[in-house]
C-alpha cells in the first residue's frame, strides 16, 4: 500500500497526512523544549510496537476507517508491549527470529504508507479514552438530571452505553494523531531476549523481547 491509496475517513481527510520530515522540522524549530524529543521518540516507537504486533498477528491490511480488525488477522491476545524512547518490550510466546522479522517488516510497511498499522484495538489508549469518556458523561448527566435515584441510574446507564459506542472511534483517533506517529525517524538497532535476575522470562513465564531503536534525522 502506498500513501496515495491509504484509506481515509472524514476526520482523517480534514487533517494533514504525515510527512517524513515533520518531527525533524518540529525539533529544529522548538527542540529547546525539555523532553520534546523523548516524547516524539515514544510516539514513533509506540506506532512501531503496534505495527509489529499486527505483523505477528498475520494482518495484511487492517482498515482504520471501518475499524475492521476482524479480517486477515488472528488476535494474538498473548502478546503485549511497552514503549520507551529507546525501543519497546514485547511480551509473549514468539521466536526471536520472528520478532526480528516482524519488526523490520512493520517499519518498512509503515514508512511505505501503511500508516493504519499504528493503531491497535487492544492498546491501553482505548481503555483510557473509555474511562475518561464514561466519567465525563456520567458527571454531565449527574448535573443535568434530577437528583432522584431512578433518574440518576438511568442517566449513568445512558452515559456508559454512549461511551461504549463512542470509545472505539475516539480511541482510534487519539492513537492515530496523539499517542502514535509514523516512525519515519527510527531504525532498528537490535532485538534481544530479556530475562529477570533469576533467568525467568517474566512474572507470567512469557518470553520478553526488547526491540532497541535509534533516532535518525
Amino acid at each position: 500500500m502506498t500513501a496515495t491509496n491509504q484509506p481515509r475517513d472524514v476526520w482523517s481527510s480534514l487533517l494533514p497526512e504525515p510527512l517524513p520530515t515533520q518531527d525533524t522540522e518540529l525539533l529544529r524549530q522548538i527542540g529547546f523544549i525539555p523532553g520534546l524529543k523523548e516524547l516524539l521518540m515514544v510516539r514513533q516507537v509506540h506506532a512501531l510496537e503496534h505495527a509489529t504486533v499486527w505483523v505477528l498477528s498475520g494482518a495484511s491490511d487492517p482498515s482504520i476507517p471501518d475499524i475492521d480488525f476482524n479480517a486477515n488477522w488472528t488476535d494474538t491476545g498473548n502478546l503485549g508491549g511497552l514503549s520507551t524512547e529507546q525501543g519497546f518490550y514485547l511480551y509473549g510466546q514468539v521466536e526471536t527470529s520472528e520478532v526480528r522479522r516482524a519488526a523490520r517488516e512493520a517499519l518498512t510497511r509503515m514508512k511505505g504508507g501503511e500508516w493504519n498499522l499504528a493503531v491497535h484495538p487492544r492498546c491501553g489508549t482505548n481503555f483510557s479514552v473509555g474511562m475518561l469518556l464514561t466519567a465525563s458523561l456520567a458527571f454531565s448527566v449527574h448535573l443535568l438530571l434530577p437528583r432522584g435515584p431512578i433518574e440518576q441510574l438511568l442517566g449513568f446507564g445512558f452515559a456508559a452505553s454512549t461511551a461504549t459506542q463512542l470509545t472505539p472511534e475516539l480511541g482510534r483517533l487519539v492513537q492515530q494523531y496523539i499517542t502514535t506517529a509514523v516512525p519515519f525517524n527510527l531504525t532498528i538497532q537490535d532485538v534481544a531476549v530479556i530475562a529477570d535476575r533469576k533467568g525467568e522470562p517474566d512474572a507470567w513465564g512469557r518470553p520478553t523481547h526488547f526491540i532497541q531503536t535509534a533516532w535518525v534525522n
